[in-house]
């Protein structure tokens, strides 16, 4: 799966959660305190204290967010979601080429969390800064991605990923790791598609009784998939 989400947070939260990250004193650590073995050895980036009073706030402020956004729900499907971390790349950070983790503790609560998918939201405008695209690779390809701000991108985490080095300017993101419903990439987009379908037929005014009984396969599917 890659998915693009537009606008996750309006211009006005925007304005704000960068005047928070970008105050003098803010508590900015190396990235590589959360890194694995392998991500540490690539990554050069900076990141906000994960303990730190901004960071819990700005987060909840995203998960609010993605808790009210129709489109991630469906697609998604989210169990758990690691809380959000956000991370500054200056000229000449970036991230190499890697693979997220296959679970995360979650900080403070003692849980673990399976990283189904990762997710990126992008909040520096991309004129603001040069170089810095999220590069996916899949077998199917090469992704490049340099999102507007307050756009989301969500992906399978075992996809192989990087960000590019920045050569101008700054880059401020979010990202973050969820755990699915759904632990199967391929049972999680059919979903998806039929919710999309009921959706668009909702929209067309379709034979109501009709709609009722492709609801129901696809929450009998999703009552048969689901994994709590």
């Amino acid at each position: 799966m890659l998915l693009r989400i537009a606008d996750v947070l309006s211009a006005g939260q925007l304005d704000t959660m960068r005047g928070e990250l970008e105050q003098e004193g803010a508590a900015w650590v190396d990235g590589r305190v959360t890194a694995g073995h392998q991500g540490a050895a690539v990554k050069n980036n900076q990141q906000i204290d994960e303990a730190s009073p901004l960071a819990r706030d700005l987060g909840n402020l995203v998960i609010s967010e993605l808790e009210r956004n129709a489109l991630f729900i469906s697609a998604v499907l989210p169990h758990r979601v690691y809380p959000p971390m956000f991370n500054r790349y200056a000229a000449g950070m970036q991230f190499g080429t890697h693979v997220d983790g296959a679970v995360r503790a979650m900080p403070g609560s003692g849980h673990k969390l399976r990283t189904d998918l990762s997710a990126t939201l992008f909040l520096s405008p991309p004129e603001s800064y040069e170089g810095g695209e999220l590069i996916i690779e899949s077998d199917l390809g090469r992704e490049s991605l340099k999102l507007p701000a307050g756009a989301l991108a969500v992906y399978t985490s075992t996809s192989r990923h990087r960000v590019s080095e920045v050569t101008g300017g700054v880059r401020l993101a979010c990202v973050f790791w969820i755990q699915s419903l759904i632990r199967d990439d391929a049972r999680r987009e059919q979903l998806f598609e039929l919710d999309r379908t009921i959706q668009q037929l909702t929209a067309l005014k379709s034979d109501p009784e009709c709609l009722v009984r492709l609801a129901g396969h696809y929450h009998s599917l999703l009552r048969l998939w689901t994994e709590l």
